[in-house]
């Protein structure tokens, strides 16, 4: 056969290749979203997306949501001795001093009215309470023999109104109402964060910004004691409702556990390196324990550390930071390592030939080139530790995370909750930028964004 006639089959031998070649890049194309989209699918249905979503209630939700960014005021009467106490969140530091009431409450002859505005009214007395809603009419309630007795316009039970024998709760978007036979309570939504800056004792209360420009400049001292802008600064440093005293001293120890825990893991790290690389460790022994360890110490979680530690020496921001420490300390020793079996031997050999010794060879010969990974991982490890120890001071007690955590559990606190969080998104953020800043100064690389 001559080269002429092969010819074709071996182009039909190549076009095959090709096409297998084809085929196989679009199985794999279709194949590998196929596989994901049935894992989709399973994940669909093992977790039960169908039933949460039926389970989900989006009334709670929108409450949720607007506490973040609202508060709520809370006029209460005890109707077994007709006294009516106001708070704000409903606490102790923000009641409203007797003789003193918002705007929107007024209280003669017994008879107390609130205004949620837009033309809904509560109005309660010894009778009972009414509350009026604009478009509907008149939601009344009293006690008779030892129940409840609701009246309603049209007979019916809308769906904003929840009632029984023995209470009657309204929900509107304007606030809600609730009636026992043993107390009335309203509770109003506003926006802000009411009483961020000062309390209802305090004299500044209540004063516009130009006001207290006024006074903190021109103004009369409200106390003999001190300047108006020091009572100021005292008045907001020691609010009894946000505790910004407190907040302040809990990010810095949030700060303070990330800090002794990755410099103090860089530091027991670094020397153990030079005998877990394989460049410098004087023994295979040695190498191999040194790395098991370090495998050890960062294979077990932060949060698992911490448990620990904090069964063993107690809740407190120092546990924590040993918690990153020993987390950090197996993290560093494994990449530390790994960055001195990659130097130049060309400087080391330049060093060792002026007749140096082992010490000044890793001193001149090694530490320059590694310096700048060992800072760079450094400041990494320590902004992002920033954040670990807001979830390890919830644990041990200690640090924004602890505040967070207690305001959560209250589930009432979440306009401090979403305090916290910005505060928290601020610090790393600030964290951010520090690092940022000194690795360009410590290394030499131009700005961070």
């Amino acid at each position: 056969m001559s080269s002429i006639d092969a010819a074709p089959f071996a182009i039909s031998d190549l076009q095959q290749t090709v096409l297998k070649g084809f085929n196989r890049k679009q199985m794999v194309a279709f194949g590998v979203p196929t596989v994901i989209l049935l894992y989709l699918v399973y994940v669909f249905f093992a977790f039960d997306i169908p039933g949460i979503a039926s389970r989900a209630r989006l009334d709670n939700a929108a409450i949720l949501v607007s506490d973040f960014w609202s508060h709520k005021t809370h006029v209460t009467r005890d109707n077994r001795d007709g006294s009516v106490s106001i708070a704000i969140e409903g606490e102790t530091k923000g009641t409203y001093p007797e003789g003193m009431m918002p705007e929107w409450v007024t209280m003669a002859d017994g008879v107390t009215r609130i205004d949620l505005d837009k033309g809904h009214e509560v109005i309660f007395d010894d009778d009972g309470a009414r509350y009026i809603f604009p478009g509907y009419g008149v939601v009344d309630i009293s006690p008779q023999a030892g129940k409840l007795r609701l009246v309603l316009p049209d007979g019916g039970i809308p769906d904003w109104i929840n009632a029984s024998d023995t209470r009657v709760a309204v929900t509107t978007p304007q606030g809600r109402f609730s009636y026992t036979r043993n107390r009335t309570e309203v509770f109003k939504y506003q926006a802000g964060w009411e009483l961020f800056f000062f309390t209802l004792d305090s004299p500044f209360y209540g004063k516009s910004f130009v006001e207290l420009v006024q006074l903190a400049t021109v103004g009369e001292r409200v106390d003999s004691s001190r300047s108006n802008i020091s009572a100021m600064v005292h008045g907001f440093w020691t609010n009894a409702m946000w505790r910004h005293g407190d907040v302040a001293w809990a990010l810095f120890e949030t700060v303070l556990m990330a800090f002794l825990g990755t410099m103090g893991a860089a530091m027991i790290a670094l020397p153990l390196a030079f005998f877990a690389a394989t460049n410098f460790s004087p023994s295979r022994p040695i190498l191999f324990t040194l790395r098991r360890v370090f495998d050890f110490l960062r294979g077990v979680d932060g949060l698992i550390w911490t448990i620990i530690l904090s069964r063993a020496f107690g809740p407190g921001p120092m546990t924590g930071a040993l918690a990153i420490l020993l987390t950090d300390t197996g993290t560093f020793g494994k990449t530390f390592s790994e960055a001195l079996e990659n130097i130049d031997n060309k400087q080391v050999e330049g060093v060792q030939s002026t007749g140096a010794s082992r010490i000044q060879q890793a001193r001149f010969g090694v530490i320059p080139q590694v310096t700048p990974v060992f800072l760079s991982q450094v400041l990494y490890y320590f902004e992002s530790n920033t954040r670990s120890a807001t979830v390890i001071g919830a644990i041990v007690g200690g640090g924004i995370g602890l505040l967070l955590t207690q305001a959560i559990s209250t589930q009432k606190d979440w306009e401090e909750v979403s305090y916290y969080i910005i505060l928290i998104i601020l610090m790393v953020m600030a964290m951010d930028t520090l690092s940022g800043w000194l690795r360009s100064r410590l290394i030499g690389r131009t700005g961070h964004p």
